[in-house]
């Protein structure tokens, strides 16, 4: 599976002494730098072109991981030392803790280790599946293979939450936006039709009464209300954190919400089938693979019903019909599992179920997001003409009077 090209900045010299640099775009930088010499210039450093904005985030994020992992495969694959290897991986990350890394692991393996063990010393950064599949790949003599095969999961993964992370953004943006143009209206505008109305010598009409009173509630009381969200934001991270059954019946509720439920559903069965075939092709146990899967899901019932599939499979069942037990597995996901469990290539039919329903969630996001677009036009529009009726209200009343 051909992969995309990484940006690398470069910096090199050329025969007359002058300094020159630029960007590039390659597969890791041994291959930058041959390609630079090929160009008639030195190379001195080449480095992973920097995000600056996402270096605001943590220090290391998996898709640190997941490059390191893809470089760590090709390099190997051509040949390299795998300590010369570390040493071309670290000076390529312009991320000063993943050199940190890079080198800490590099030491491990000089003093003796094999990778597996030192990856296994970091389950910050290494999980427990990704520990396995290489110590699986180091006992079959096939650690490059295993190498790509992991880089490709990771890769995946980190689509597939980009996906999701952007349908689930549309509508946070919504609700962002529609808050703070109600809250302009109310502090602001309100007040000074308010003012207007203390002039009229009549009843004014049920909705904009409810308006102004709003609108002095927010002004006098909006403490009470951002305390009221901070509480909110709080007790429910901390019940998810701390309550396993709280956080059961949260996910649980997530997947029963029209259309984001069905994105969180297909992303779960996505995740599930892509991992499950990554882990199963390596060779590990279907039901020692079931129980390292069952978190990769990302959403608790899954996890429940998957560990319950792996009693099942470890007592004789086949795994389809412990999918469809389960009641959580679309029909095609069953229906695949079980031909390929009937034909021996379980694994090659667990990456097509995973590329289905990753194409799946691409065209839902996209469906989504061409829907939000209107959507944030008609709520915007809703709450500022509902408040514009409700200050006009009076003045209509008024002209009808005379």
């Amino acid at each position: 599976m051909t992969t995309a090209p990484t940006t690398y900045t470069w910096e090199g010299t050329l025969h007359n002494g002058r300094k020159v640099a630029g960007e590039t775009s390659g597969y890791n930088p041994a291959l930058i730098k041959a390609q630079l010499r090929r160009q008639g210039i030195i190379p001195g450093r080449v480095r992973v072109k920097s995000n600056r904005l996402s270096s605001l985030a943590s220090p290391i994020r998996p898709a640190d991981i997941a490059l390191f992992t893809r470089q760590l495969a090709t390099l190997l694959r051509a040949g390299i030392p795998m300590l010369q290897a570390f040493d071309i991986i670290g000076d390529g990350f312009d991320n000063r803790h993943m050199r940190v890394l890079v080198q800490a692991l590099k030491q491990d393996i000089a003093a003796g280790s094999n990778l597996s063990l030192a990856l296994l010393k970091r389950p910050r950064y290494f999980d427990t599946l990704y520990c396995n599949l290489i110590a699986a790949g180091e006992q079959a003599g096939a650690l490059e293979t295993l190498l790509e095969r992991v880089a490709i999961h990771l890769e995946k993964s980190e689509q597939l939450k980009a996906r999701i992370k952007k349908a689930m953004t549309y509508p946070l943006v919504v609700l962002i936006v529609a808050i703070v143009v109600s809250g302009i209206l109310l502090i602001h505008v309100v007040p000074q039709f308010q003012g207007l109305f203390a002039g009229i010598d009549a009843p004014l009409p049920g909705f904009t009464l409810t308006v102004i009173a709003l609108s002095a509630f927010i002004q006098h009381a909006w403490w009470m209300l951002l305390m009221a969200v901070f509480a909110g934001v709080f007790s429910l991270r901390h019940g998810y954190a701390r309550s396993p059954a709280f956080r059961l019946w949260l996910d649980a509720s997530l997947l029963k919400v029209p259309l984001a439920g069905t994105l969180l559903k297909k992303s779960a069965v996505a995740r599930y089938a892509r991992t499950l075939s990554t882990t199963f092709s390596a060779g590990v146990p279907l039901a020692q693979a079931l129980d390292s899967v069952a978190g990769a899901t990302g959403n608790g019932l899954f996890k429940q019903a998957i560990k319950r599939m792996r009693e099942d499979v470890a007592t004789g069942m086949q795994l389809s019909q412990g999918m469809a037990a389960s009641g959580l597995f679309p029909g095609m996901a069953i229906q695949m599992t079980a031909i390929g469990e009937e034909s021996g290539t379980l694994d090659r039919m667990l990456e097509k179920v995973a590329n289905h329903y990753e194409a799946d969630v691409d065209n839902l996001v996209d469906s989504l997001t061409s829907l939000m677009e209107p959507l944030i036009m008609v709520v915007l529009g809703s709450i500022v003409a509902a408040l514009v009726i409700a200050m006009y209200l009076p003045i209509f009343q008024l002209g009808t009077a005379f």
